[in-house]
């Protein structure tokens, strides 16, 4: 388990320690996800920015062998702590996927990467995204689900807070299928080599 301080959890870490949470996936999310990646069939998945590891939980109930990182500890113990028992329990490692070493993840490869609320946080997008190529299976997909800027209503503070469409532009460019669906501010990507 990697333990380094980063910038990254240097910023999400006192977030998550204070009881900070975040938007929980709903029933159209969770469908969304399962026509996109299908059943796992004991398929390696990794779920990056794993927070509280709702999303890693329901990707083992898919059948992935999931891996949920998280730079914060607090949300890796979180996680932990809300296993549902054997079978589907996922491995959790704290980790900054930006800066900490891949070949410190359980599997060489993944057949699903997943990546939720996090992209937009992310400083170095291209170095962000050639590090999910490198460890996206052949035919794998990566599922990112994030806010879209300029979604909520124009007096809404947090109005700019999702991507730009440059942004989008950025992690939809070089990925030979791209789906996406809309939800509310939110939308969800099925991006395939």
């Amino acid at each position: 388990m990697t333990t380094t301080p980063t910038a990254a959890s240097a910023y999400w870490e006192p977030l998550w320690s204070e009881g900070r949470r975040y938007r929980q996936l709903d029933d159209t999310e969770n469908r969304l996800l399962e026509d996109h990646l299908g059943p796992g069939r004991a398929r390696p998945a990794l779920d990056i920015g794993c927070g509280d590891g709702a999303l890693a939980r329901r990707l083992a109930q898919l059948g992935y062998r999931t891996t949920g990182i998280d730079c914060s500890p607090t949300a890796i113990a979180l996680a932990a702590a809300q296993d549902p028992g054997p079978g589907i329990v996922p491995v959790w490692q704290c980790m900054d996927f930006t800066t900490d070493d891949l070949g410190t993840l359980p599997e060489p490869a993944y057949a699903a990467i997943t990546c939720r609320l996090v992209y937009r946080w992310i400083d170095d997008k291209a170095v962000f995204l050639d590090r999910v190529r490198r460890l996206l299976a052949p035919g794998g997909t990566f599922w990112v689900v994030t806010e879209i800027a300029g979604r909520r209503p124009a007096t809404d503070p947090l109005q700019n807070l999702g991507i730009t469409p440059a942004q989008a532009e950025l992690l939809t460019a070089g990925w030979s299928t791209v789906h996406t669906a809309d939800l509310d501010v939110l939308r969800c990507y099925a991006l395939r080599p």
